[in-house]
């Protein structure tokens, strides 16, 4: 019987962040993360409209990864106000670092942590934000709790979580059914859940948060545009863990990703690759 290896633990007896993260930690996701950054950056922008934050307040953008929406939410409380980018990953951060630095952006100071249990005081933040960080931990419901905790009294939690269920792609392509066939059996191999993006809301009430509210975006990306072979990218960056688990071999994940990447480079090719919820609520005063 083949040696199962279980995740690394904190002190506390908690899987480590970083291992539980259903993506990996290679650089390519990474690199994915930046572009993606770019991607949602007009839905990042309409979330943040609907939490009025302004100059001189605070925010927190957890699990930012190697950009996250650190500028974005400097622009709206400079000159005098605070933001704090948070990842677990120490790669992550100083990226963020590099990211910040050369943007003069002095109100944004990045620290490592995890986003579950980040040991900053209480009713802290104006506005606290997670994107994409919800749908990637086994119970989510830590980072709510932990969200809700930061906010100060009538302040904001906001929430960008995708839902990856609704994929269409016309005409039909075996190879891209295949990829997202098995999607959700390696993504969710930690407990992640796939479709994390409709359970948020429900998330924040149980977190006692009022005025909730949610919004659900989706697009038709053209022919040429990087989101639109994101559950490609997606299902690439698991690759040793779809050979590890015995789902696919490599040569069969090469061939599927080759065969539908050339069918959504088709412009006759209609294509939704995803759908974000994009949540928010205040914690009462």
């Amino acid at each position: 019987m083949d040696e199962v290896v279980e995740p690394a633990t904190t002190k506390s007896g908690v899987p480590d962040a970083n291992d539980v993260y259903a993506l990996g930690r290679s650089p390519a996701e990474s690199v994915r993360l930046v572009r993606q950054a770019d991607e949602w950056a007009t839905d990042s922008k309409a979330l943040l409209g609907r939490l009025a934050l302004a100059p001189g307040q605070s925010a927190i953008d957890l699990g930012c990864g190697p950009r996250g929406i650190l500028d974005l939410l400097a622009e709206r409380v400079s000159p005098d106000g605070r933001v704090i980018g948070l990842d677990a990953n120490p790669v992550h951060t100083a990226m963020a670092a590099e990211f910040v630095a050369p943007r003069a952006l002095s109100s944004v100071e990045v620290i490592t942590a995890d986003a579950r249990h980040t040991g900053l005081p209480s009713s802290s933040f104006d506005v606290v934000h997670a994107s994409a960080l919800l749908i990637n931990l086994p119970d989510p419901s830590q980072v709510v709790s932990e969200m809700a905790r930061l906010a100060r009294p009538g302040g904001w939690v906001a929430s960008m979580e995708p839902d990856t269920e609704l994929v269409l792609c016309y005409p039909p392509n075996p190879a891209f059914n295949r990829v997202c066939e098995i999607f959700p059996a390696v993504f969710a191999r930690n407990g992640a859940d796939p479709w994390m993006g409709r359970r948020v809301p429900e998330l924040f009430r149980q977190a006692g948060l009022e005025d909730v509210g949610v919004e659900a975006r989706m697009q038709v990306y053209p022919a040429g545009h990087r989101r639109r072979t994101v559950r490609c990218d997606l299902v690439r960056s698991m690759w040793p863990q779809i050979v590890e688990l015995g789902l696919a071999s490599h040569a069969d994940l090469e061939a599927w990703d080759a065969a539908a990447r050339s069918h959504l480079e088709d412009p006759n090719t209609v294509a939704i690759c995803e759908l974000l919820f994009l949540t928010w609520g205040r914690k009462p005063l």
